[in-house]
């Protein structure tokens, strides 16, 4: 039997669950909610007025500015950092040492005033700026000032505003001088590594006879494409020459130098005198020999003549030729047949010669290309690493000297800042005299409001947790170990909208409150379904007899016990009701029965017999045996074998044996009972039993059969149901 939930550890309340802790703890949090109310409100009515000034600074770096316009070079030196730490400004800006300046100015007028009391009062907030998207963070400061006079607010401004202007200043001064006295120390090393850099730049040029050595890269290069581009061309042109040359050998059948000498005597015209004159004589001597032999003396004279002008000829071809001619030129058929070219022989001679003379020269040229081209390539290999080196000395030269330059710039402009005096602060907006701001009492009246609810609910669940006891059935049900039975509704007062007055009854023995309310509805049809859940939970086994008992007394048990009584009556059970509360029994009072005789008596005597008395409502009938004098030890005779034996009788006879027996904390008598019936019921009033006390009485019950817990007095706004039946019980009546 142990709970699913463990006890007092359900802390998920809804919003219902919270509602319903106010609403129940409603006087404690009207009580605080009254008594912060009459303390705030004559404090809200009784303040004295306040009054606030305000004043606009732009906060901003002076070379910010002045950089928009000119070079940065002096911004790159004079501070590391000169955006605005807006947060680091704010905190100096309400330091002792600058509030202290203000409260001097202050003293000869207000001579109470202190710094504590200016921080207090001061507050120093960065505006913000509406922009196309979002909020941005603008550059000015407000400064508010909060007293309760309106001059004095103006007047301290103005002398915040002093200060912080006196203090601006001061900063830049002191900024202007740091970064000249770091310029002037940098100068000379600065001056001192250009130097260095040019010597080593400059060494590098004469050592390796160059300028720039990419420029002359790239103009070696040209001239190597152009070299390239430049033998192709050759290339091509000898393959054309060298064809027409083949040509023309071919076509004249001489060699160069045969054409060149056939040319050059053909065009000599001396040459050509002699070889007319050597054909005339030749003619001649062919003449004579035909008419004379060669001893004839005319014929001799031929033949010296023709030697003589042969030799004449030979003599002018070597003048001709330019050369001494070989025996071959000299022969005389070579020297006939060569001097006798035609003009078309002696075009092609000379276009022969002039294509050997080309492809000699566009050979020659090609080989000393290749000779250029080669040296260039060598010179060119050695440019990547010439460049490497080069471009490192040279941007470390730029480099040093724009270092150089800025630093000379940079000092130049320090020098004329400090000679203008700085850059103030811009006011925006002056103080102006101050305007009242409290007291709002309203606001203040609104504040107390939440303030007392606030700690009205603290109060009120504060209240809660330290109440153990059990206000709802859901409570009731998380704390027990047992099922939920059913929840019988709380009974309204007679008279009131619940429960009627008149009923439909002419005459009963019960008395006329238990009658009203066994007869009431929702209470009837709360009990019936009681009754069917207890029915359910022993389908199984057949339950004969029933206990029912309560942790405390009071907790409407006899009242349950009553009205399962009826209910099984209904049902047409042959139920009998027996009041074992020996100690204080009230069923006889409550049916009007006499209480003479009873269980007391049965269980003192020999009587075999029981005599129970029969209690008739609507119909249905239960017999009810009363408890009986009060004997001097009630746990004796219950648990006596006498009760036990009765208890089985009773159980033979009878369809359901109902129990009423006294509370089960601090007596043993329920216990003693239940020992002898088939199962327990017990009953938990809201409100009235507490937490502990449920778990200790679930505790002694998980030793018997404990079919349930019965929830009793519950609201009908806790239960549909009960609510639903209670409306249509006023509807019935109002029709009778």
């Amino acid at each position: 039997m142990t709970p699913s939930n463990p006890q007092g550890t359900d802390t998920d309340f809804g919003y219902g669950q919270l509602f319903a802790i106010l609403l129940r703890r409603r006087f404690w949090l009207l009580g605080v909610f009254c008594g912060v109310l009459a303390i705030a409100t004559p404090m809200a009515l009784t303040k004295e007025p306040t009054y606030k000034s305000s004043m606009q600074l732009l906060i901003e770096p002076y070379f910010e500015q002045k950089n928009s316009g000119a070079g940065q070079a002096d911004a790159q030196f004079t501070d590391s950092n000169l955006q605005v730490d807006y947060a680091t400004q704010l905190n100096l800006m309400r330091s002792t040492q600058l509030l202290q300046e203000a409260v001097d100015l202050l003293k000869p007028e207000y001579p109470t005033i202190g710094v504590d009391e200016i921080r207090n009062s001061l507050t120093l907030t960065r505006l913000q700026g509406e922009s196309a998207k979002s909020k941005t963070e603008t550059k000015l400061v407000q400064a508010d000032y909060t007293s309760d006079d309106p001059l004095k607010a103006q007047e301290v401004l103005e002398a915040i505003k002093k200060v912080y202007q006196d203090f601006n200043l001061t900063q830049q001064k002191q900024r202007l001088n740091d970064g000249l006295a770091f310029i002037n120390d940098q100068v000379p090393a600065a001056e001192k590594s250009v130097l260095e850099a040019e010597k080593s730049l400059e060494q590098f040029r004469q050592k390796q006879g160059l300028i720039d050595p990419a420029q002359q890269a790239a103009t070696v290069t040209e001239s190597l494409t152009n070299i390239e581009q430049e033998r192709q061309a050759i290339r091509a042109q000898y393959q054309e020459t060298q064809s027409r040359y083949i040509t023309l050998q071919q076509n004249l059948a001489r060699s160069p130098q045969e054409a060149l000498t056939a040319s050059r005597l053909s065009q000599s015209s001396r040459y050509q005198t002699l070889l007319n004159e050597l054909q005339k004589t030749e003619l001649a001597l062919t003449e004579r020999r035909v008419r004379f032999t060669d001893t004839d003396p005319s014929v001799q004279k031929l033949i010296e003549q023709r030697q003589r002008q042969q030799s004449l000829l030979q003599e002018e071809a070597q003048r001709a030729l330019g050369r001494a001619p070989s025996q071959a030129d000299l022969a005389p058929d070579t020297l006939m047949s060569e001097g006798q070219l035609g003009n078309t022989d002696l075009g092609l001679s000379s276009q022969l010669v002039e294509a050997r003379t080309t492809l000699e020269a566009l050979k020659a040229r090609d080989s000393s290309l290749a000779k250029t081209q080669q040296q260039l390539r060598a010179e060119l290999n050695r440019f990547p690493m010439l460049m490497a080196e080069y471009q490192r000395l040279q941007p470390e030269v730029q480099l040093k000297r724009d270092t150089l330059q800025k630093l000379l710039e940079a000092r130049q402009e320090l020098g004329i800042e400090l000679a203008r005096g700085g850059f103030n602060w811009q006011v925006v907006e002056a103080p102006q005299p101050g305007w009242q701001t409290g007291p709002d009492t309203k606001q203040d009246l609104m504040l107390a409001v939440v303030v007392g609810l606030f700690l009205g609910g603290i109060a009120a669940f504060g209240r809660e947790a330290l109440d153990d006891a059990v206000h709802t059935s859901d409570q009731l049900e998380r704390q027990v170990a047992l099922p939920l039975l059913g929840i019988i509704p709380e009974v309204p007062a007679p008279g009131t909208n619940g429960l009627p007055i008149n009923l439909p009854f002419r005459k009963s023995e019960i008395a006329p409150s238990i009658l009203q309310m066994v007869s009431w509805v929702p209470f009837r049809e709360s009990l019936d379904l009681i009754y069917k859940h207890i029915q359910l939970l022993n389908s199984a086994s057949a339950l004969r007899s029933l206990v029912v008992t309560s942790a405390l007394p009071g907790e409407g048990k006899s009242i349950l016990v009553l009205g399962l009584a009826f209910s099984a009556a209904r049902l047409h059970q042959r139920v009998l009701l027996i009041d074992a509360d020996l100690r204080r029994p009230t069923l006889h009072q409550k049916l009007n029965l006499s209480n003479e005789q009873g269980l007391s008596t049965l269980l003192a005597s020999n009587m075999t017999v029981a005599k129970p008395q029969h209690v008739s409502l609507s119909g249905s009938g239960i017999d009810v045996l009363t408890a009986g004098p009060t004997p001097p030890d009630p746990v004796q005779l219950l648990s006596s074998q006498r009760m036990k034996e009765l208890m089985e009788r009773f159980q033979e006879t009878y369809d359901l044996v109902l129990v009423d027996t006294p509370p089960i904390l601090g007596m043993v008598d329920a216990i003693q009972i239940a020992s002898f019936c088939s199962g327990v019921v017990m009953v938990g009033r809201i409100d009235r039993v507490t937490q502990s006390e449920l778990t200790e009485a679930t505790t002694i019950l998980s030793h018997l059969n404990a079919l349930g817990v019965v929830a009793n007095g519950a609201s009908s706004s806790t239960n549909r149901y009960l609510a639903y039946a209670e409306q249509n019980s006023r509807s019935l009546f109002q029709l009778n």
